[in-house]
């Protein structure tokens, strides 16, 4: 890895939050600089745990550049799946509803790829209970959480305009009463996937919840220049 580069591009594993890896990129450049301490380091925009692709790293001078990087285009492949509703919005949540998909393949397909082109441009949107916006300074995934443990679940959330430039389906199968969509996103900054996710969902009639997440561009950075970090 070239610590002199003061913007690394990270191929994020599943399975860890963003901050973990700010932490595993201070212990790698400790140990290979004989425990000195490492520079200042930050992100250009976190990816959840279950989410998977690019992360820009400022390292040093480059965490001044933060600000800007966070505002490019984003670029997504989704996996959303139809038929089941979770509370978090992802499949970390229990599950809140369900319905049986009752359509074949080919027809669903057609019936996304017409909501997909809808979905073009600005929406006005909710976001996730769990998405880290701060609502009087506390992040939401904090107020949601600590909801859950008494049993209790949050209802009001903040809205948001979100933008969708390009959107294209991958690939569309049935079984077992689920529906999984895959779908290339190109959106703002600011752009919840998983209320896009859900938002197709109510648009089709089918509870939906995102099912795998991989951002694979920010800009002009992509996720095959990118280093890659051992989930361990």
């Amino acid at each position: 890895m070239n610590w002199e580069q003061e913007i690394l591009l990270i191929d994020k594993p599943k399975g860890i939050t963003s901050f973990d890896v700010i932490r595993r990129l201070r212990r790698r450049y400790s140990a290979e600089h004989e425990g000195v301490k490492a520079p200042k380091m930050g992100h250009a925009g976190t990816l959840d745990p279950l989410a998977t692709g690019l992360m820009i790293i400022g390292v040093g001078k480059g965490t001044k550049q933060l600000t800007s990087l966070t505002k490019l285009e984003k670029e997504y492949v989704a996996e959303v799946r139809l038929g089941e509703r979770r509370s978090t919005g992802d499949l970390e949540g229990e599950v809140l509803e369900v319905k049986d998909v009752v359509e074949v393949a080919e027809i669903l397909q057609s019936k996304i790829s017409a909501i997909l082109t809808d979905m073009l441009g600005e929406l006005t949107l909710p976001v996730s209970a769990y998405s880290a916006i701060k609502v009087d300074g506390i992040p939401m995934y904090k107020r949601a959480r600590k909801a859950e443990r008494k049993g209790e679940v949050v209802t009001e959330v903040p809205v948001r305009t979100m933008r969708v430039d390009e959107v294209g389906l991958v690939d569309v199968s049935v079984g077992g009463g689920r529906a999984v969509a895959t779908i290339r996103f190109a959106v703002g900054s600011g752009t919840y996937i998983r209320s896009l996710a859900e938002e197709l969902g109510r648009r089709l009639g089918y509870p939906a919840t995102l099912q795998n997440l991989h951002r694979t561009r920010v800009g002009e950075f992509a996720v095959k220049d990118a280093y890659t970090l051992q989930n361990k």
